[in-house]
């Protein structure tokens, strides 16, 4: 077995997979399941900071995107997607494959999205009935300020979608604070249980949205308003993954009596980041740096297949390389979750200094030095 220090999945912990081996009754029939439920969907609310519904579903992460997606979209709706990465710009297809007019947004792939420039754009045209942003865009490891980004849509009208599912847990997330409608998150990022569950927090302007639609949702599998009502009725559209949710709430559990978890993140990251740079090599974005997730450019003469490879063969670790139009161009470090401990980390950078070296490349510093020094020897 690799040790996954990977974006996302993340390592699972013990209790996680022993909760996840529970007995397993019938969700949809017997009643205490409901309350199990209800109660997890809550804690995740209370952990995000709202007052808001949160849905768990079951499916990867990705299911919460276009689920809430399909639930706004209606044909002809004008949709404002702001692209400045790889996620970002996917949300068009969502949208695009429910009907919408995707308008996008799209500003440099290295930077965060700046909220003067995106109000300047907003003073022209806001006649958008959502907008969807990235929290962390996971490919390039790009943090956007959505604390300031989703008051500044909300200011002109406009629902917001935000996906959250690689910072939520690792970065601070206030939904009624920043007024996001839609938020999405997932299962294997810095919560660290297996991949299989997205969850999403949904707001009154986001229900009533839904409830005025002139068009039915067009799926049922991805579609919010399918769960309306589930407690009261005690009926579930679908049968819910009992185990998976059994694991998540453990997850949950541990990330409640983690009163350090963010501000772990935020060392973890920044000792990365620190040791990357006084080594010589160079962070893939100019701003934004996420501390779920750190991205340096491969550099030359070296291969971004020939460091991954010798991560795994001679040190049993496995990063992360990425894909679109940074297909062979960066790693990806995971320190999200259960990867934010110093022990990993440390393990990690000592083996990535190893293997740049065998692959001819001299560093200016010692990365598993430097790692060590930033953080005081923890």
């Amino acid at each position: 077995m690799y040790k996954i220090m990977t974006p996302g999945p993340t390592q699972v912990s013990e209790n996680v997979l022993k909760a996840r081996s529970l007995p397993c009754t019938n969700p949809d029939l017997d009643l205490s399941f409901y309350d199990f439920y209800k109660e997890t969907c809550e804690l995740i609310s209370r952990l995000v900071g709202t007052k808001n519904e949160t849905l768990i579903l079951g499916g990867e992460g990705i299911l919460g995107l276009e689920a809430s997606c399909a639930s706004l979209t209606e044909p002809g709706d004008r949709v404002l997607v702001l692209d400045n990465g790889v996620f970002g710009k996917g949300f068009a297809d969502f949208v695009t494959m429910y009907g919408g007019e995707a308008v996008y947004y799209t500003t440099d792939y290295k930077k965060p999205l700046d909220p003067e420039a995106l109000e300047a754009y907003l003073k022209q045209d806001h006649a958008f009935k959502y907008a969807t942003l990235v929290h962390c865009d996971t490919p390039s490891g790009m943090l956007n300020p959505i604390h300031k980004l989703c008051p500044l849509l909300k200011k002109y009208g406009i629902l917001t979608v935000v996906d959250s599912v690689s910072a939520m847990f690792g970065e601070p997330v206030q939904v009624d604070e920043s007024g996001i409608d839609l938020l999405c998150g997932g299962s294997q990022k810095a919560l660290s249980a297996p991949p299989g569950l997205t969850f999403v927090t949904v707001s009154r302007q986001a229900r009533e949205a839904m409830d005025r639609r002139r068009t039915p949702i067009a799926s049922f599998y991805a579609s919010l308003k399918a769960f309306e009502g589930y407690y009261e009725k005690k009926w579930f559209p679908y049968t819910m993954p009992i185990s998976d949710i059994y694991g998540l709430r453990a997850a949950l559990d541990q990330v409640w009596e983690d009163r350090e978890m963010i501000s772990r993140h935020e060392r973890i990251a920044s000792a990365c980041r620190g040791a990357l740079t006084r080594a010589g090599l160079r962070l893939h974005t100019l701003g934004g740096y996420s501390n779920t997730v750190t991205v340096f450019d491969v550099p030359e003469g070296v291969t971004a297949e020939a460091i991954l490879e010798g991560m795994k063969a001679e040190h049993n670790i496995m990063l992360a390389g990425s894909f679109d139009v940074l297909s062979g161009q960066v790693i990806r470090i995971g320190h999200m979750g259960n990867n934010a401990n110093v022990a990993d980390m440390t393990e990690t950078m000592q083996a990535l200094e190893a293997v740049l070296k065998s692959l001819g490349m001299e560093l200016r510093a010692s990365l598993g030095e430097v790692f060590g020094e930033s953080l005081g020897e923890e």
